[in-house]
């Protein structure tokens, strides 16, 4: 069932309000508008780039009638302190996957998904152990690693921009998982201040990440990266990277 199917059946329509994140595609809030509802968007928790709990709450209006919850690059929202705020504001609390955003998202067909996690896993811990000069995700409760997001901050070096261009020119692809938030988009722009949406939009970037990468594939990413960057220091909230 697709979320204007679930909004719908949840009786969501004209004149209410649905909280949702506004880092990601522009799918969900297009949905919620397509029932005739009105997307309410807030901000992110800058380690698991899933909707935040207290941000949400302070988005709530007489005219709420439920929040979206997106499981982020395999890392799980905080659903138990969603549901509880939900609780207490009476809304309905609803969630959904985000679409794979590694660029090199290609499973092996004949394992199953326990085995694709694991090895995913193992290939997220050798870039955990060996990458410098990105920040490298937390690793979070349940974390699948469907995409593997590091932050490219500026801080005086090339920004991420500059450094996807010259990953790419090394033979290694990398994406841009949300390039401009959808509270900024035509349409939906807000005049909401989503500062943790914002910088995740600006300094992430999808390194390659699949249960089929072999060894020699992971040392090139690591090798290309490295070769760019310099030491960071870390961050509230993030792990540095110092096996597989």
């Amino acid at each position: 069932m697709g979320t204007v199917a679930i909004l719908r059946a949840a009786g969501i329509g004209p004149g209410d309000e649905v909280v949702v994140p506004s880092f990601g595609d522009i799918g969900l809030a297009g949905a919620v508008v397509a029932v005739g509802a009105a997307p309410v968007f807030a901000d992110i928790d800058p380690s698991s780039y899933c909707l935040d709990a207290d941000s949400m709450a302070a988005m709530v209006s007489p005219r709420t009638v439920a929040v979206v919850a997106v499981h982020r690059f395999g890392r799980p929202a905080d659903l138990g302190r969603l549901r509880q705020l939900g609780r207490r504001h009476g809304l309905l609390v609803l969630e959904e996957d985000d679409e794979d955003t590694s660029p090199d998202a290609l499973g092996v067909g004949e394992l199953d998904e326990l085995e694709q996690v694991r090895l995913r896993r193992a290939r997220a811990a050798y870039f955990d152990s060996r990458l410098r000069g990105v920040r490298t995700p937390p690793h979070g409760d349940g974390h699948t690693y469907r995409s593997y997001v590091v932050r490219v901050p500026g801080n005086g070096r090339p920004d991420r921009d500059a450094f996807a261009r010259a990953l790419r020119a090394r033979g290694v692809e990398c994406a841009v998982p949300v390039r401009t938030p959808v509270h900024r988009m035509p349409g939906f722009r807000r005049g909401v201040l989503l500062p943790e949406t914002e910088r995740a939009a600006a300094e992430t970037l999808a390194l390659p990440m699949a249960a089929s990468l072999t060894r020699r594939q992971v040392r090139r990413v690591v090798a290309a990266c490295n070769a760019l960057g310099g030491p960071l220091r870390a961050e509230p909230g993030f792990r540095m990277a110092a096996a597989f």
